[in-house]
Order: structure tokens, then C-alpha cells, then sequence
């Protein structure tokens, strides 16, 4: 009978520096770069966020930050020009958005 423990014999193997790189390597293959935004798209995107303030809609919004897309999905209840930020209000609760964030705006009502 053989017995072979299976993942236990590997983890033994693993030092912290090969985790690390490990880590790293799979955060280098995630990034995402920055989308270029011409004067056009930016428009758009305003446009778009008034529109979707104003009708009260559901909304899709995806932001770029440190290298990965996170999308939004909510109605917007509030612009804060003040603090430059998107408030908007998904079934989990409140979430701040900065507006420099913001990359694509999508109405889906």
C-alpha cells in the first residue's frame, strides 16, 4: 500500500521567498494598464453620470485602480463636487467613488 500524503509533502518545499515571488509573478500577469481617455470619452462619462443622477437608474460603473478594473453597480444618489467623488448606493450599502477613478459609465435601465 502506498501512501502518498499529497499536498502536505509539497507545502514543505515552499520557502517564504518562493511564496513572495510567487505572489508577485500572479499580481504582474493581473495588471491591467491604464486606459487612455481622450477629451471625447471624458465628456461622455459626464455626460453619461448626469444622466444616470438625474433619472435614478441602475448604473454600471468601472474604475482603474492600481492596476486592476473593479466595477460598481448601483444607483447614483449623490455628486460631491467638494471631495470630487460618485456616491452611489448598491444593495450592500453606500460606496464613494472618486471621480478620477471612474473609466466607463454605463446606464442599464
Amino acid at each position: 500500500m502506498i501512501r502518498d500524503r499529497g499536498n502536505i509533502k509539497w507545502t514543505a518545499m515552499m520557502l517564504p521567498e518562493h511564496v513572495t515571488k510567487l505572489r508577485d509573478w500572479m499580481d504582474k500577469d493581473r495588471y491591467v494598464e491604464r486606459p487612455e481617455l481622450e477629451d471625447f470619452d471624458l465628456q461622455s462619462i459626464q455626460e453619461e453620470i448626469e444622466v444616470a443622477y438625474k433619472r435614478k437608474c441602475q448604473t454600471l460603473l468601472k474604475t482603474w485602480v492600481d492596476g486592476r478594473l473593479i466595477p460598481y453597480q448601483g444607483t447614483i444618489e449623490k455628486i460631491d463636487i467638494h471631495l470630487k467623488c460618485i456616491i452611489l448606493e448598491d444593495p450592500f450599502g453606500i460606496e464613494r467613488i472618486p471621480v478620477g477613478d471612474v473609466i466607463s459609465v454605463q446606464c442599464i435601465d
